[in-house]
């Protein structure tokens, strides 16, 4: 059992090397190369991707479409503005949300957006802003909800986001997340398509990314951290594909640690095996972990301290990827949801 500190996942971040906009072309990134077996670090350009990846390998990318899930109200007792943040869909028209100030939010406060062609009643209160709201509407919920709402920006990115599809993958397609799976925003049609030619097989899955991704570890001791949970979705088509490629020798590569989660929460539930399926998942994958079906991945550079460079490091181990994270510093890559690339194999 490997009982890290917190602060053993820490590393300096110059402030200037979070990317604040997205480049202007999508797979322009660069990317760096690590073969945690060789203890290799290579620095390349996002394109090298193709090159990398092998015929029978299979690409699995989360196709979960980011909801414009801030929404900018007024308290209908009082005026006062509100600002909600969907979270997650809980049932029907009630959602878990997170409000500022939630003080202003009591059980029983309704507010207004928009129009008022959309309203909603606060009818739980939970800890750290969070509110459970009814939603009431006269249309289309989503339609209203591109209307009215604004795509939720992580909070270190302070920046206005131009387009807003930037902060949408190219295959995004099933409404739910929170924040996009970012790791996938480097991603064209074009390289998709030179991918495919190689013969590299492309499969989906969906997990709903919630904000709990950002959330810091505020615990000493990693193993004190509650991760938060998210919903999955596994079809038995692509199940089966991914089976197939293990069995035909083929890697399964996932792009983004969405991706990761689901395959290994998948997997650990079948016995290393894969089959369509679909719930909560709040797995902490961190050093320690044993990895039971994910051959090598895609993913960004990750916040110090946070659950996702402790999922990297599962994989690479540690002190490897705490090397890696100093040269992307050194040499200036750009960190986080529209920053540079890291291929780990």
């Amino acid at each position: 059992m490997n009982n890290f500190k917190t602060d053993d996942f820490d590393f300096s971040l110059p402030e200037e090397l979070i990317a604040q906009v997205p480049l202007k072309n999508r797979s322009a990134s660069r990317l760096m190369v690590l073969d945690h077996n060789q203890q290799t670090i290579e620095d390349k350009t996002f394109l090298d991707i193709i090159d990398e990846l092998k015929p029978n390998d299979a690409l699995v990318m989360n196709n979960t479409r980011v909801l414009p899930a801030r929404l900018f109200g007024t308290k209908i007792e009082t005026g006062a503005h509100l600002e909600v943040l969907l979270l997650k869909n809980i049932e029907g028209d009630r959602w878990e949300t997170l409000m500022k100030p939630a003080k202003k939010a009591k059980i029983g406060t309704t507010i207004r957006f928009g129009d008022g062609r959309l309203t909603a009643k606060v009818v739980e209160e939970l800890e750290e802003g969070g509110r459970i709201l009814d939603f009431s509407y006269e249309g289309i919920f989503l339609e209203i909800l591109e209307e009215l709402g604004e795509m939720p920006l992580p909070p270190y990115i302070t920046e206005k986001l131009d387009e807003a599809d930037r902060y949408q993958t190219v295959y995004a397609k099933e409404n739910g997340s929170a924040a996009a799976p970012t790791a996938g925003l480097h991603f064209t049609d074009e390289v998709l398509e030179q991918l495919k030619e190689k013969g590299v097989k492309l499969a989906f899955l969906t997990l709903h990314v919630g904000l709990g991704t950002f959330r810091p570890v505020n615990a000493e001791n990693v193993e004190d951290h509650k991760m938060h949970s998210e919903f999955y979705q596994l079809s038995e088509e692509t199940a089966n594909l991914l089976n197939e490629t293990k069995a035909n020798g083929g890697r399964v590569i996932a792009v983004g640690t969405t991706s990761i989660r689901t395959l290994e929460t998948i997997a650990n539930k079948f016995d290393g095996k894969l089959e369509a399926d679909s719930g909560w998942t709040d797995i902490f994958i961190k050093p320690g972990y044993t990895f039971k079906f994910v051959d090598a991945f895609l993913t960004n550079f990750h916040l110090p301290k946070s659950t996702l460079i402790m999922l990297v490091s599962a994989f690479a181990g540690r002190e490897f990827v705490l090397k890696a994270y100093h040269h992307a510093v050194d040499e200036q890559y750009r960190f986080f949801s529209f920053g540079d690339a890291m291929f780990v194999q």
